[in-house]
């Protein structure tokens, strides 16, 4: 009779073991079966670019931090518009992530035209100190104020000229018509060397420069090779006179769809991506400018205390000023590289 409770309490034990096991099973499948959250990447720069490049490394490190749980799927070539056209889409909460350069950022948040400023810094290191300290904090905070998150600082570094005709030193802009961004100090820049600037979206310049309707335009030398406008520019001119970052924004729908939990492995994968990608500008650059040269496209070097002196003469004229906290911001970042 003993041995008969004692097989029976065993089998008891055992139907129990089994049923706690099949229970854990079945939530084990239905956590792997979670669809993953996927969000849209608006991007005007072409698939071939090292900012395409860039963001589908932020994707992939995106996907490898959070088990799978967040996906970014990235859309290059402006196919899901410009600029300015998908800041305000995510600004609705009509896009997930939309990219654009500080530039047009300041159209919405007045205090960035510091960022702006034609030879702010001295080097590369002084921009990214900046950017990833006091004044990308600044940007952050702004920002969440038109409902956006500024989750990363991708970048397009230094802008030099593209032209038909050769621009070697500052006499040769005058009567050039350049295509620059909707920016008052960049445009401001090049009417103090003598240029004529336009505001045109970054998806017409080709054509313009084709149809002769510009003679110039200035980006990342990597992007005069990535948008081919070698074809129709066989001039680069190493102006440098700006540096810009391509903030990365997330609207507050999409950005309140990422679990608590998942928000810093999110933040820290998407940094990763964004250190990858400044690296593959450099490396593009040099590329690019190496590749142009042999497609025959010539490199000038000008003087750029000439272009600097004559920006400031101009700046003072138009009585550009600049929020105190964001100045001090600009001034701790140089400070601190020293």
């Amino acid at each position: 009779m003993k041995l008969k409770k004692v097989f029976l309490s065993v089998a008891v034990i055992i139907s129990m073991a089994v049923f706690i096991s099949c229970g854990s099973e079945k939530k084990e499948v239905s956590n792997t079966s979670e669809e993953p959250i996927t969000f849209k990447l608006a991007l005007v720069d072409p698939e071939n670019s090292n900012f395409a490049k860039g963001a589908n490394k932020i994707a992939e490190e995106v996907e490898k931090a959070t088990n799978g749980m967040i996906k970014i799927n990235v859309y290059a070539g402006g196919s899901l518009g410009g600029e300015r056209d998908t800041i305000e889409l995510a600004m609705g909460d009509n896009l997930d992530i939309a990219t654009a350069a500080n530039s047009v950022l300041t159209n919405f948040i007045p205090e960035m035209g510091i960022l702006d400023q034609p030879y702010l810094w001295s080097n590369s290191d002084e921009a990214h100190a900046a950017i990833d300290g006091a004044v990308g904090d600044l940007v952050k905070r702004e920002a969440l104020k038109h409902g956006l998150h500024v989750i990363g600082f991708m970048e397009s570094g230094y802008r030099n000229t593209f032209s038909t005709k050769p621009i070697k030193t500052m006499a040769d802009f005058k009567g050039v018509t350049i295509r620059t961004m909707e920016n008052k100090y960049h445009q401001a820049a090049f009417e103090s060397f003598g240029a004529m600037p336009v505001a045109m979206a970054y998806n017409d310049v080709f054509t313009a420069l084709q149809q002769k309707t510009i003679d110039a335009a200035e980006n990342a030398t990597a992007n005069c090779l990535a948008s081919g406008y070698y074809e129709v520019t066989k001039f680069i001119t190493n102006t440098k006179h700006a540096y810009v970052y391509i903030v990365l924004c997330m609207s507050d729908a999409a950005w309140k769809k990422i679990p608590e939990d998942l928000q810093k492995p999110f933040l820290e994968a998407v940094q990763r991506g964004v250190e990858a990608q400044r690296q593959y500008l450099l490396e593009a650059n040099e590329e690019a400018t190496k590749e142009l040269k042999e497609k025959g496209v010539q490199f000038f070097e000008i003087d750029t205390e000439v272009l600097k002196n004559a920006y400031k003469v101009k700046a003072a004229e138009k009585g550009f000023t600049f929020d105190k906290e964001w100045e001090e911001a600009v001034q701790k970042a140089i400070n601190d590289t020293k």
